[in-house]
């Protein structure tokens, strides 16, 4: 089997992360956010991954080279020189997705995050035999989304509704797709949307089907959505810390920390709490609903609730740092500085304190 992943947008709602690299590649539980995709795709015997990318094309295929051979699975590129929509790059992909077997291949959103229960579409896929299956999720308040209707005992769509002002249902699109080649003759060569044009069409002709995502599913497009999506990972994981940590240390609920991070003595850690690779944590730190990437060092007693801490950032002896603040690579937030909410750049100094949301630049 094949699958193609849709990379190529400008992440503009995770900046400043998506200024230092593609969305695809921040890290998400310690690890680039697209590698939770590819694994769970070779997991289902999926033998090569295409990227369609457009943003930083040459880290992309820096990632695919590197990532490729350590995983034993091949990753292409399918380069786009104009945005081409979600439809638009499967065209452009064609000859690489279309090998004339007529076997089905996976189309998912890159910043999608769930427990991507791939064998199970393949085999509803099977079973319906239409020629798409989506994966389709619940949601509290579907007047905010898209929603698919669909028959609740075969699965099949009707139609979608857009931010439906009354109930029609509370299923949305969760990004994640498996197709029958024909699909490919129905997708022109230009900018396209496969779910405002490409599926509805398909829907009228009664050969397109939804399963509902079993588990949790978030888009971790942006910071707010990040922090919950890391939430919901690391409860579906119950990660717990590594046994050997300093005298004192305390960890609440679910948290992953590297087996590289140095955590010094007297900190809480915890609860939905990722550290990466190479951080140091000194003593008497508190971090909580955070993320804290690669080579990252969190002062003593310094305090982080509800953040993105960038690579290779520092935060100062007694800091405070909440409210959805995200920082960029390689920032720099001196001794007992506060920032609430504070969207800071990368490599920044900031010796003053952000004490409402703003962007420092």
């Amino acid at each position: 089997m094949k699958a193609l992943i849709l990379v190529g947008g400008f992440g503009t709602r995770l900046r400043p992360l998506t200024l230092s690299m593609p969305k695809p590649l921040v890290d998400f539980a310690n690890k680039p956010m697209i590698l939770h995709q590819i694994e769970a795709l070779q997991a289902v015997g999926v033998k090569e991954v295409i990227l369609a990318i457009n943003y930083q094309p040459q880290v992309m295929v820096g990632f695919t080279e590197q990532f490729g051979a350590l995983l034993g699975i091949k990753i292409t590129c399918s380069q786009e020189f104009e945005p081409m929509g979600t439809a638009g790059p499967l065209a452009l992909a064609r000859d690489k997705l279309d090998d004339g077997s007529g076997k089905p291949f996976f189309v998912l959103n890159s910043d999608v995050i769930s427990e991507y229960p791939l064998q199970k579409m393949i085999d509803f896929h099977k079973y319906h035999g239409g020629e798409v299956s989506i994966m389709v999720t619940k949601v509290d308040e579907p007047s905010k989304y898209g929603v698919v209707v669909l028959d609740e005992k075969t699965g099949e769509v009707q139609r979608f509704v857009e931010k439906p002002k009354s109930f029609v249902g509370n299923k949305i699109n969760a990004g994640i797709y498996l197709l029958n080649p024909t699909v490919l003759d129905k997708i022109e060569m230009r900018p396209t949307s496969i779910e405002k044009e490409i599926f509805p069409k398909i829907a009228k002709e009664r050969n397109l089907f939804a399963m509902v995502l079993p588990g949790f599913w978030m888009d971790v497009g942006q910071p707010r959505d990040y922090i919950t999506g890391l939430k919901l990972y690391l409860g579906s994981l119950r990660t717990k810390a590594p046994d050997k940590l300093a005298a004192g240390v305390n960890i609440v609920g679910n948290v992953l920390i590297d087996k590289s991070a140095a955590i010094g003595a007297g900190c809480l850690i915890g609860p939905d709490v990722s550290i990466g690779q190479n951080c140091v944590i000194e003593d008497g730190v508190r971090l909580s609903h955070c993320a804290i990437m690669q080579g990252a060092r969190v002062k003593k007693h310094a305090c982080i609730s509800g953040a993105i801490i960038g690579w290779h950032s520092t935060i100062g002896q007694w800091a405070r740092v909440e409210n959805m603040t995200v920082l960029g690579e390689d920032v720099h937030l001196s001794d007992e500085v506060y920032s609430n909410g504070g969207i800071v750049l990368p490599h920044k100094e900031i010796k003053n304190s952000i004490v409402k949301p703003e962007i420092v630049m």
